[in-house]
């Protein structure tokens, strides 16, 4: 009997082809798989806990009470902050006329005096006028019918994404009800030569990653209030939201203090004018968060846990700006830690190899 062989070219192909399509369907499905690695990574963050009620009282339960604990702390803050949070938008939002005389008396002076620069003048009761011819021009309304479909489809899309924000909550639920099978399952289909310090590696990146999270998330809540007790007891108005923000942007490095700063001198310039004294205060509420995260926050919450340098740590966060946009700079230092443990282990691999001990030459450089 004749053994039939497969062609390498044509083994190559069908391999990269097979590879191509299983990408290309990963794509038209990527709706579809958002909300399951978003439920995956919650089970992740959430199953320490589980796991420490587990230990008492049967898993579902402790899940349950997990969620139960998670969702009547977001109702209590919700309760908390949301009457504070409209008060301080019907601020805002009454800084609108004061943001446009300051545009046509200080803006639009200074371009006509100092360039060939003409602005227009703006009016808040044009706005709406505005906004319409906006919506005419980049949606083309033609008449009500097209405005209405597109309403309709636009609902549609919103139903939809709500219904798959409805499911993340139950995908957690069964990740987390089966967390312990499937990664002894997972760590099953390792091959046995391996699998010691594929779980070594494994274990490395997850205590990284959890340390990093706990401590990033400590540092947030905390730099939040320091900027947002501050600038209330300075009296801005909009101390508590812009510190707020400035706490959960200090997720990205220097992106919290580079958008609180900005915010509060434009609220303080609209609220207080040229006031030098006020100016100064924030300044120097600022100075205070960045030397409180910098001297006591990080070095207390966060230490090592990266091993990063602030060089490196910046060309990560720059790196993911530019590959995925903002969710690149929110995943950069997280990623950055799980390569960082990778790289470590391949660095102690490449130092036990003869190559670099100077038993072996690669093929290039012999001696013929």
């Amino acid at each position: 009997m004749m053994n039939r062989s497969i062609d390498s070219f044509f083994r190559r192909l069908f391999i990269v082809v097979g590879m191509v399509v299983a990408v290309f369907l990963l794509y038209l499905m990527m709706p579809v798989i958002v909300p399951f690695v978003f439920a995956f990574v919650l089970a992740y963050l959430f199953n320490p806990l589980v796991k420490r009620l587990s230990k008492y009282i049967r898993r579902w339960i402790a899940i349950i009470i997990v969620y139960a604990t998670i969702t009547l702390g977001m109702v209590l803050l919700l309760w908390w902050l949301i009457p504070t949070l409209w008060h301080q938008l019907q601020a805002a939002w009454e800084y609108l006329p004061k943001v446009l005389n300051w545009y046509n008396e200080v803006v639009r002076d200074w371009f006509t005096n100092n360039s060939r620069i003409r602005l227009p003048e703006l009016e808040a009761k044009g706005f709406s006028e505005t906004l319409v011819e906006y919506m005419q021009t980049n949606y083309k309304f033609e008449d009500a019918s097209t405005m209405m479909s597109q309403i309709i489809a636009s609902s549609m899309n919103f139903i939809n994404n709500a219904g798959l924000i409805v499911l993340v909550p139950i995908l957690t639920f069964y990740f987390l009800f089966n967390w312990d099978q499937r990664l002894q399952t997972w760590k099953m289909a390792i091959p046995a030569p391996y699998c010691h310090k594929v779980v070594e590696i494994a274990q490395e990146c997850d205590r990284a990653l959890m340390a990093f999270i706990k401590g990033q998330l400590l540092v947030m809540v905390l730099l939040g209030a320091i900027y947002a007790v501050q600038l209330q007891l300075i009296g801005l108005e909009l101390g508590l939201i812009i510190g707020m923000v400035a706490g959960i942007a200090s997720f990205v490095p220097y992106l919290g203090f580079g958008i609180g700063f900005i915010a509060a001198i434009i609220a303080c310039l609209f609220q207080f004018g040229l006031n030098w004294t006020y100016l100064s205060l924030i300044v120097g509420a600022f100075l205070v968060g960045q030397a409180a995260e910098g001297y006591i926050l990080q070095p207390l919450l966060l230490g090592d846990k990266i091993g990063l340098s602030p060089l490196w740590v910046i060309f990560a966060v720059l790196a993911g700006a530019s590959l995925l946009g903002f969710v690149g700079m929110l995943i950069a230092l997280p990623v950055s830690a799980v390569l960082n443990v990778l790289f470590h282990h391949l660095y102690d691999y490449y130092r036990s190899t003869d190559l670099y001990k100077g038993r072996k030459q690669l093929t290039l450089f012999d001696k013929k």
